[in-house]
């Protein structure tokens, strides 16, 4: 919880309040059940009220009705304008990723429900506090729920029993676990964005198994 912030001074400053580390029972069930409650407020609209950040990248959250635009528009290729400008990219990565784009209604949901997910959900954005998990340093949106997995499954950190308890609490429609890869391009075009690497690669590989 956020008890006070300053941002017009230099230097600004932002008071949180301070989490006591702890062992709950059946800590790894509450982060899925959690989870699922998290996922289960709802939008008319896929964004957020506000633009907001990935890591140091801003995020595009205008708010906007079609999930398979918003993901293409305002996720993949507001990324790949960003790359663009900083590092290199071939004809051929930016000609597979537009192809990609042209491909999500073949390959996602048109009219997933609008939820609100954590936005940058892996195993160091959340805690186990004295009352219980806790979900830290979000990058929040509306969004189809299946991104916030896209990223959880990215790095691991996250046990069955918390994936068990998730899907008892809030079941996820079938063929999900297909496109957890398609939704990982997202952040792995974000890792390439502020890290370089092997992401581009990674990221055309993504692509070009969709195509």
């Amino acid at each position: 919880m956020i008890l006070a912030n300053e941002a017009s001074e230099d230097p600004g400053y932002l008071l949180l309040e301070f989490l006591t580390p702890g062992h709950t029972p059946a800590e790894d069930e509450k982060l899925g059940i959690g989870l699922a409650h998290l996922h289960r407020k709802t939008n008319d609209a896929f964004g957020f009220h506000h633009n907001n950040y990935c890591g140091s990248t801003e995020q595009d959250n205008r708010w906007n009705a079609d999930w398979i635009d918003f993901f293409g528009q305002q996720r993949i290729l507001f990324l790949l304008e960003k790359i663009s400008q900083t590092r290199s990219l071939s004809s051929t990565e930016k000609n597979t990723c537009n192809k990609l784009v042209e491909r999500l209604p073949n390959l996602i949901p048109s009219h997933p429900e609008a939820s609100l997910i954590h936005g940058d959900l892996w195993s160091g954005n959340y805690l186990y506090t004295a009352q219980g998990p806790a979900l830290i340093d979000p990058a929040s949106y509306y969004a189809d729920r299946e991104m916030e997995l896209s990223m959880m499954s990215m790095f691991g950190g996250f046990s069955p029993a918390s994936w068990r308890a998730y899907q008892n609490e809030f079941p996820l429609q079938a063929g999900w676990e297909e496109r957890i890869q398609l939704y990982q391009i997202y952040h792995v075009l974000n890792h390439y964005f502020l890290f370089g690497g092997s992401y581009g690669n990674q990221a055309l590989r993504i692509a070009q198994r969709y195509l």
